[in-house]
């Protein structure tokens, strides 16, 4: 039978649910290890947890079940999602998952059950300690190895960001604004990033998209243009007649995408 153990770090205001399992292996509560590591987002006060971020992670490494508040993960793959956290209470959530929970569930479970180390010899203690010394210096090495990759990751991002042009402006600023919308959560999200990168654009160029976007079909009704026609016109449509606009929004895409951290 499952052994559910609940542990709380009252520094980080973090509660994580863990279970050792019939073989001893250990499992973290998906929901307890999404919002550890920051991936969720407040609406009317409450807090809800991106599972589509979340499954989208465990997808990439191979762990194809879609996973919810009530279910369980494994160590392996905890370890590895944290190497797609990104901000200072993932890593210290992290670190207190790896050095202090799951060494405390293996110290009265599959590693037998707790004993005072002082009834071991003072060799096997010194063994023990050295033991303890070298798995935390392991996992500093390996927490900052993880920083250094994604500091790599984000420079090559910045450098795709930043590569964008004027000939492929249309598709590469839409790449970049969906992936805002999915940080963000959801399409609705996706929408209202959309209409920011608008507002920007009428505020920093002096423009009126939406009285443009007006006149022109007006334009077009009076040259005998469809109405189905006219009403797939878009305020992209209006941005791509004006060079000027163009170079604009391609700007302000590329600093919304640094603003997001997405880049």
């Amino acid at each position: 039978m499952n052994d559910l153990k609940i542990f709380n770090n009252e520094e980080l205001q973090l509660q994580v649910r863990t279970i050792q399992n019939d073989d001893g292996s250990i499992s973290i509560n998906a929901e307890d290890t999404a919002i550890g590591f920051g991936w969720t987002q407040e609406k009317t006060g409450k807090t809800y947890v991106k599972w589509e971020r979340m499954n989208g992670y465990c997808k990439e490494f191979g762990f194809s079940p879609q996973v919810g508040k009530d279910d369980y993960i494994p160590e392996s793959l905890f370890y590895r999602l944290g190497m797609k956290a990104n901000n200072a209470v993932a890593d210290k959530f992290q670190n207190w998952l790896a050095m202090e929970v799951i060494p405390s569930i293996r110290k009265t479970g599959q590693y037998g059950k707790a004993f005072d180390r002082n009834q071991l010899s003072p060799e096997l203690q010194l063994f023990m300690q050295m033991g303890e010394t070298m798995a935390r210096q392991e996992l500093e090495q390996k927490r900052q190895a993880e920083q250094i990759q994604k500091v790599e990751q984000r420079v090559e991002s910045i450098r795709d960001v930043v590569a964008i042009d004027t000939t492929s402006w249309r598709e590469e600023t839409g790449r970049i604004l969906r992936k805002i919308g999915n940080e963000c959560g959801d399409n609705v999200s996706y929408q209202e990033v959309r209409a920011e990168s608008y507002k920007l654009l009428e505020k920093r160029m002096g423009v009126n998209l939406k009285q443009r976007l007006t006149n022109k079909r007006r334009r077009m009704a009076d040259e005998g243009i469809c109405k189905s026609q006219r009403d797939k016109l878009n305020n992209l449509d209006i941005i791509a007649e004006d060079k000027k606009l163009i170079e604009g929004y391609t700007a302000i895409v590329k600093e919304m995408a640094i603003k997001y951290g997405v880049a």
